[in-house]
């Protein structure tokens, strides 16, 4: 199974478990991890969510070869049906980025209440690059967190940045050693044991419920034109250059 799940002392572990492939993501996947996340939400024994990739990776992101086979049709695609369960889970989400966490892989840590990264790791949204668009709410949520001209750094170049500057711009919450970073997530996970679950369920919803109609509003609006860029030649030369392995050639676009 590319995504495996346990219950373990009150804590929903969703481990992305896919590391020949660099942990990138499937629509079946993504299906499996909105599953799950249902399954934790209707679970009474489940106070949080752990989500964590492998050794020195998190998430390279999409499949580009499934992606391309099985493209998100609309919002009730797998790969939305993942955010809308990520966006909507009433319990606390803890993320361990235990490597390199590449365009959805670092959007999805824009929705979980606390996200530790390991020294090693290495976050980047590069849609632009491959004739797409922000998605995730990003073009929303990043804009806030860095301010317009970082975030432009970020996703129009799509360039890289580092787990301290996921920190300074409240993307993490600490940098730790790769060895350290799962650990310190679960005991992190594991303190709602000792907390009123409805007075933490209650608190999420104040915090972010304000803005929870407008992230999902955000999703659609993206969803939308990148469903249209996906179509698009910048695209498709984007695609034809990475499984060429050559450097994508736009200058013939307007």
């Amino acid at each position: 199974m590319s995504i495996k799940t346990a219950v373990v002392n009150g804590v929903a572990t969703i481990e992305i478990a896919r590391p020949e492939k660099k942990n990138a993501l499937t629509q079946a996947m993504y299906e499996a991890m909105a599953h799950a996340l249902g399954q934790a939400q209707a679970d009474g024994s489940v106070r949080a969510v752990l989500i964590a990739g492998q050794p020195g990776i998190f998430t390279s992101g999409n499949d580009i070869e499934d992606f391309m086979q099985r493209p998100p049709q609309d919002i009730d695609s797998p790969v939305f049906r993942f955010m809308q369960a990520l966006v909507g889970c009433d319990k606390p989400v803890v993320a361990a980025v235990t490597g390199a966490a590449i365009g959805i892989g670092t959007t999805l840590l824009l929705h979980c209440d606390f996200v530790y990264v390991s020294d090693e790791a290495r976050l980047a949204m590069p849609f632009v690059s491959l004739g797409l668009v922000p998605e995730f709410a990003s073009s929303l949520l990043v804009p806030e967190l860095m301010g317009a001209r970082r975030a432009a750094e970020k996703l129009l170049l799509g360039d890289p940045f580092t787990p301290e500057h996921a920190v300074e711009c409240g993307i993490a919450n600490a940098v730790l050693p790769a060895a350290e970073v799962v650990n310190h997530a679960r005991r992190v996970a594991e303190r709602f044991n000792a907390l009123p679950p409805g007075a933490v369920r209650d608190s999420k919803r104040l915090i972010h419920g304000p803005r929870r109609e407008r992230i999902m509003q955000v999703i659609a609006e993206e969803a939308t034109v990148f469903g249209q860029r996906l179509r698009s030649p910048e695209a498709m030369e984007a695609f034809q250059a990475f499984f060429q392995k050559r450097q994508p050639d736009f200058s013939q676009f307007s």
